[in-house]
């Protein structure tokens, strides 16, 4: 039984690489848990400017989803626990989809609805009530015909998993069989991703600091069950999820869990902290930026830890499978409630300055190979102005298309003259993001917006 259970769990890793080996994505965590943040029109310039094509938000905010727009960056969008007794109701969510979703998901590319975050650590109702909203998200997509372009499902922590050492002894804790059996149906029958937070740092008190940041450390480890070598905490981790949805799938009779992809929603590493626990002494700067740096490289590249002895770009498990993820995150977030560390994870200051340097793949990737800058919609009148005159000026940018009576001058309106002079630059200096910033008030679009902006051909 031993060996037939091994041989079907090595088929469907098989079918998961061949399903899933089209490249792996690398996203952040853009959460807004802050009253210092920059608006979404000028993180749009800073996200961009660092080739970020992936951002997950908690909610679907609106300034957040318009300031998106037309930019080609695939977003994850949210429903937070506290209103997944409302979308109990079926009415319910349909009006917030008309609402939160429909009108944004051509313009900005919507490609997953977590419902919930953290469900199984939420102390209250929230793990029962997550399926039947799921199941509620899900029909309103089907009326709509957006069900295979937008895929929904939850986010656990990995406290879901009771047993990970050896990885290949995963198993989820049998608490939460409640919503993991139910889960597993709804993503089996959706073609939904399981989605975890995986954060290696905390597990530096059972494990070497080295361990957890992919760097080499004697704490690498063969699995003693199928000889896997685990050079770091990361691949650990995920590979023990993997295995927890194999032996999960056995629990019930007639079920194939197999073929779930697993997604990691957050994971990263704290630049500071506190003093609450001994571990908080590893916060560092440094430390972040290297976790972050190896964590890239081992999912772009295969890299990942230097004393890896099989390049690969997924994990152990699931040799040269997709391996998508989102760092933790955008944004220090100074309203973050518990422990000071909690709001310590960002990449980049409130001011948009780098706090570390990191290099994020996907640079190139604009598919039509086409790209033009225009004026945000949402920028005040007097920074679109004062951008306009600065282009025309000392930009030199040629606007004189964009002058009465020539053939660009309608319609008058700044925003299209604006788009016009900012694209002529944009298009002579490059057409790199930092020729599109003018003060946070230009954007690049993928599309074509000559039709909608403007009856001139930018």
């Amino acid at each position: 039984m031993g060996s037939r259970l091994k041989l079907v769990f090595a088929v469907s890793l098989l079918l998961q690489l061949l399903d899933f080996s089209r490249g792996n994505k690398v996203g952040v965590a853009y959460g807004r848990d802050a009253n210092n943040l920059p608006s979404p029109d000028r993180v749009v310039q800073l996200v961009q400017s660092h080739n970020i094509q992936h951002l997950r938000i908690y909610d679907t905010d609106p300034g957040v989803l318009n300031a998106f727009k037309n930019t080609g960056i695939e977003f994850t969008v949210g429903v937070h626990n506290s209103d997944l007794p409302a979308f109990q109701s079926q009415s319910y969510v349909d009006s917030w989809f008309a609402d939160r979703i429909l009108p944004y998901y051509q313009a900005t590319k919507i490609t997953q609805i977590t419902v919930g975050n953290e469900v199984n650590e939420s102390g209250d109702n929230s793990a029962n009530l997550v399926v039947p909203a799921m199941r509620n998200v899900v029909a309103v997509l089907k009326k709509a015909g957006l069900q295979d372009i937008i895929k929904v499902s939850t986010s656990l922590s990995f406290g879901v998993v009771s047993k990970a050492y050896p990885p290949s002894e995963g198993t989820f804790d049998s608490k939460f069989a409640f919503v993991l059996n139910p889960l597993l149906q709804f993503l089996r029958e959706n073609g939904s991703p399981f989605m975890v937070n995986l954060y290696p740092y905390y597990a530096i008190d059972d494990s070497s600091l080295e361990y957890v940041l992919f760097e080499p450390s004697p704490q690498a480890f063969v699995d003693p069950n199928n000889g896997l070598r685990y050079d770091n905490m990361f691949d650990a981790q995920l590979d023990a999820v993997h295995y927890a949805i194999r032996n999960q799938r056995f629990s019930l009779a007639d079920q194939n869990f197999g073929d779930i992809k697993t997604v990691v929603m957050e994971t990263g590493y704290p630049s500071s902290g506190g003093s609450r626990s001994p571990r908080d002494r590893h916060a560092t700067i440094d430390n972040a930026r290297l976790y972050n740096t190896n964590l890239i490289r081992h999912v772009t590249s295969g890299s990942g830890s230097r004393t890896t002895a099989m390049p690969m770009s997924g994990t152990p498990a699931v040799p040269n499978g997709e391996l998508d993820l989102y760092i933790f995150s955008l944004f220090d977030e100074n309203q973050k409630g518990g422990p000071e560390i909690e709001g310590n994870w960002d990449i980049f200051r409130p001011d948009m300055t780098s706090k570390y340097n990191l290099d994020f793949p996907g640079k190139g990737t604009n598919p039509s190979g086409r790209s033009w800058c225009v004026a945000s919609s949402h920028a005040p009148n007097s920074d679109l102005q004062k951008a306009l005159d600065w282009a025309c000026g000392p930009g030199k940018a040629d606007c004189s298309a964009i002058q009465r009576g020539q053939q660009c001058f309608e319609p008058d309106t700044l925003v299209s003259h604006a788009s016009f002079a900012f694209n002529n630059y944009y298009q002579k200096n490059g057409a790199t993001a930092e020729a599109c910033s003018f003060g946070g008030t230009g954007k690049i679009v993928y599309t074509n917006p000559s039709k909608s902006i403007t009856l001139c051909r930018i």
